[in-house]
């Protein structure tokens, strides 16, 4: 982040005398919505004028209707829906320098110098293409007659914004993609309601999923579900992988599974270039070991349905983002792409990432397939180790005679069993014994602990709540039996898995370290709960499912709402103290307010909301929704504000309201908390390992030092280790938060696209940063 240049500009006056044209181009994806919708409704917060056009590039040199002013009204209701629905189309006019020249006339003609393009590489290298030539277009048409020289000077300039919008991750410089998570989605449902047919029958399934030249899509479902095998186009499998697979289902099966399950991307191809089909693996499998196996293509599925919570924040925060990179464009800056680095949307030079794009194709086809992972980014690069390691190791047959505990604690939340899973086999795989605690420090204290196997976890990833049983008791009050039970279990290290009271147990342990010389081993805490509140992470595990819970129901309310008109509901989520939930979901679900204890409110912050939805009730959009976190004020109450609320709406409008209760920390995990829940799983054995090493010391285990105890968090790009200790100068112990939470940043987004008259912050933009130096180490 960097200051801005004009930090005194009022952001509600930067679009002044300014027009900005958006659309979607290529292959649709779910979440393409809440980005058109955000660029509409800052373009006109900004005071800029705002176009839609309709199909994609084709729209763009028809012109005509196709090119449309946008109004704040004309994107309600848009958020929940799949596909794009300005349209799309793949558009062979525009590659014709005939078809561009009438795209720049219908653009001059309308005074737009702004585009906002979403789409795939292909659509955003034709943006950068035609800002290239704009200048060039321009005297032709002049030269043609078709415009003035005073037109052509007042459009001298296109600036060019791309968001990337496909299913398949393919783009690099960006984590994600808009309508990556969605597919996700669609094929994990797929994925879940497959295993259970597989497993009556004893059956091996073969799945297909899409993504063209890119393994994501692949990659991530077989981390999520658990699989046994995975084709991916960037690294195919060894020579002689037929033998290696083979033997590979006949362990499992050995080993007590009832199914397998192998996942094809489809690009997925041999070291010699070959396709490797889903039909040739099924035959492989059929003729050497007679397994009754079933193939799966799941095709056009993944592209529908709703878009996932995720995929309308990352549209949404992509929009504002590109608006605002479109406005302080100058004709120097190079055409960007608005992308997300882990928390951070960051602004990338266009045709550097389209380069670094082209880049990893060129290495697949040169067989430098090392190359292809790296060139596809962080992420995918610890996606394939996190699955290598996992997947393709067998236990070794020496154990190390160390004893890893693994424990939940707190509240249940889905992806718990995911961490647990993948603790407990990479442990084996380091050649561990792997203990489970059962119903937390409770548990520890009655020694209830038992050795736990690599098939005791098996089909972990997809089961919510929590396996091991977790309870809220803190082990202050039982550090005695505590301390005996690791004595007498002989546990050399501990992996605690929750929320803040497994962030405050550990703290607990460590303290009691002085008295107890049992508490000198390494711990780490791994995150998990929906509140999302540990100190030391921006994400906990468990967030993401009970988010797209809270937005799927508060979807159905406003379908309701928008049905009966002139109704305001009233929806009170979980989270503690913590509004990271209430927030979220407030923009994920378009809602008109989020209340939350973070952010303070009062009698007159109220009366302004009552007043908004009145002169919303005039608009065609006649419904209202309201969040409120459940701690976010112990006096104004979701009675009290459903009876303000009531009261100040009679004849206007009627009030419902909902508390969402339990519903929102049950159900399957989501594809991220399975894969966040596996790698962090998987990274705090490895962890431990190393720690170990370095704590063994004259024939055993001695950890006091604050680095031996430590939180697993994301912190914006990275997974890092922060010790327990360092981490109680930014806790609030008495309301269970952080002091500093990254995503209040976010808050003012929702209350502009809800049509609030609010400022936002501009002092604080993304710098446009390079992707070009992620390729100096590979020598090319």
């Amino acid at each position: 982040m960097s200051q801005n240049v004009n930090p005194t500009a009022d952001p509600t006056k930067m679009g002044l005398g300014r027009s900005i044209a958006v659309l979607t181009s290529g292959g649709d994806a779910q979440g393409m919505n809440a980005a058109v919708r955000a660029t509409v409704r800052v373009g006109l917060y900004t005071g800029a004028k705002v176009y839609f056009v309709h199909e994609g590039y084709q729209g763009l040199v028809d012109g005509g209707d196709n090119i449309r002013p946008a109004t704040w009204e004309s994107v309600s209701m848009m958020l929940q829906l799949g596909g794009t629905v300005i349209g799309s189309a793949r558009c062979k006019d525009f590659r014709e320098r005939e078809g561009r020249m009438k795209a720049a006339l219908n653009l001059v003609k309308l005074g737009i110098t702004n585009l906002c393009v979403i789409g795939g590489d292909g659509s955003l290298t034709g943006a950068n293409q035609f800002r290239t030539e704009w200048s060039g277009l321009l005297v032709d048409l002049v030269k043609a007659g078709r415009i003035t020289d005073a037109e052509a000077k007042k459009s001298s300039h296109l600036n060019i914004v791309g968001m990337v919008g496909s299913i398949d991750n393919d783009f690099c410089g960006t984590d994600m993609t808009i309508g990556t998570d969605s597919a996700l989605h669609r094929i994990i449902e797929v994925v879940d309601a497959i295993t259970t047919t597989a497993q009556s029958h004893q059956r091996t399934f073969i799945l297909e999923v899409m993504g063209r030249h890119c393994g994501y899509l692949a990659l991530v479902t077989a981390l999520a579900c658990g699989a046994d095998w995975v084709f991916i186009p960037e690294m195919p499998p060894d020579e002689g992988w037929e033998n290696h697979l083979c033997r590979r289902l006949t362990d499992q099966r050995a080993r007590g599974s009832r199914l397998n399950v192998i996942i094809v991307a489809e690009g997925a191809m041999s070291r010699e270039g070959k396709p490797i089909t889903s039909e040739q693996i099924k035959k492989l499998v059929t003729d050497r070991l007679g397994f009754d196996t079933r193939t799966t293509t799941l095709g056009h599925v993944q592209r529908g349905g709703t878009p996932s919570a995720f995929d309308r924040i990352l549209g949404s925060r992509m929009g504002v983002e590109a608006v605002m990179a479109l406005l302080e464009a100058t004709p120097d800056t190079p055409a960007c792409v608005v992308s997300l680095s882990g928390n951070q949307a960051v602004r990338l030079p266009l045709m550097e990432c389209v380069q670094v794009t082209k880049d990893v194709t060129a290495a697949m086809a040169e067989g430098r397939f090392d190359d292809a992972i790296k060139l596809r980014g962080k992420s995918f690069e610890n996606n394939w180790n996190t699955y290598k390691l996992l997947a393709h190791i067998n236990p070794p047959d020496v154990k190390s005679n160390i004893n890893v505990a693994v424990m939940n604690i707190g509240a249940p939340c889905a992806g718990m069993n995911a961490a647990v899973r993948a603790a407990v086999r990479m442990g084996l795989i380091q050649g561990h014994n792997m203990l489970a605690v059962h119903d937390g420090f409770d548990g520890l204290a009655h020694g209830q602990v038992e050795p736990i196997t690599w098939t005791a976890v098996s089909g972990w990833t997809g089961k919510g709540g929590s396996m091991l049983g977790t309870k809220r008791t803190l082990p202050a009050k039982i550090l005695e039996e505590i301390s005996q039970n690791i004595a007498k279990f002989n546990i050399h290290a501990l992996v605690i898995i929750g929320g803040f009271e497994a962030y405050v147990g550990g703290l607990e342990l460590v303290q009691a370290r002085e008295k107890y010389e049992e508490m000198c081993i390494p711990m780490v805490v791994i995150p998990a709960t929906v509140s999302n509140n540990v100190p030391g992470s921006d994400f906990s595990i468990g967030a993401d499912t009970a988010l797209n819970t809270i937005t799927a129901t508060c979807d159905r309310i406003k379908q309701s709402a928008a049905g009966t008109k002139r109704r305001v509901f009233i929806v009170e989520t979980m989270g503690g103290y913590c509004g990271y939930l209430a927030t979220m979901a407030g923009l994920a679900a378009g809602a008109d307010a989020a209340y939350i204890f973070e952010d303070k409110f009062n009698i007159k912050d109220l009366e302004v909301n009552v007043e908004h939805l009145v002169a919303k009730m005039k608009t065609t959009v006649k419904r209202g929704l309201i969040l409120r976190n459940e701690n976010s004020n112990s006096n104004y109450t979701t009675d009290f504000i459903f009876n303000l609320y009531s009261e100040e709406g009679k004849g206007i409008f009627d009030c419902r309201k909902n508390v969402l209760g339990h519903m929102q920390q049950g159900g399957t995990p989501t594809p991220f908390d399975r894969n966040f829940g596996t790698k962090m799983g998987a990274k705090s054995v490895l962890w431990l390992t190393e720690k170990l090493k370095e704590c063994y010391r004259h024939g055993r285990i001695f950890a006091n030092t604050p680095d031996s105890a430590c939180v697993l968090g994301m912190r914006k790009r990275a997974l890092t280790f922060q010790p327990l200790a360092e981490l109680k100068g930014d806790t609030d112990f008495e309301h269970r938060i952080p002091k500093t939470e990254w995503w209040l940043k976010i808050r003012p987004i929702m209350k502009i696209l809800a049509k609030y008259n609010i400022k936002l912050d501009t002092s604080e933009h993304t710098d446009m940063e390079h992707v070009i130096k992620k390729r100096s180490p590979l020598g090319k």
